[in-house]
């Protein structure tokens, strides 16, 4: 109860705040959101980089690294549970 009773006065609080400093606020998120823009921008490139590079390293031959170990661990595991 004591939660909800917090909650809803925070609430209030916030709703008034933002009516008070609407300008504020908006210069804020002005400033904040070409900064999220740029890193998951970055983000974004460098995984889709990464997910590249795993891709030629595929169709070139080479084996991802561990790929072919764990097969084989597998295997082998398969093979003493039959037994």
């Amino acid at each position: 109860m004591k939660t909800l009773i917090g909650g809803a006065i925070a609430a209030v609080i916030g709703v008034i705040g933002l009516a008070i400093w609407f300008g504020a606020f908006l210069q804020l998120l002005a400033g904040a959101i070409p900064v999220m823009l740029l890193l998951g921008g970055c983000l974004a490139l460098y995984l889709g980089f990464d997910e590249l590079k795993d891709t030629w390293q595929n169709e070139n031959g080479v084996a991802v690294a561990g790929v072919d170990a764990d097969a084989d661990k597998a295997k082998k595991e398969i093979e003493d549970i039959k037994k």
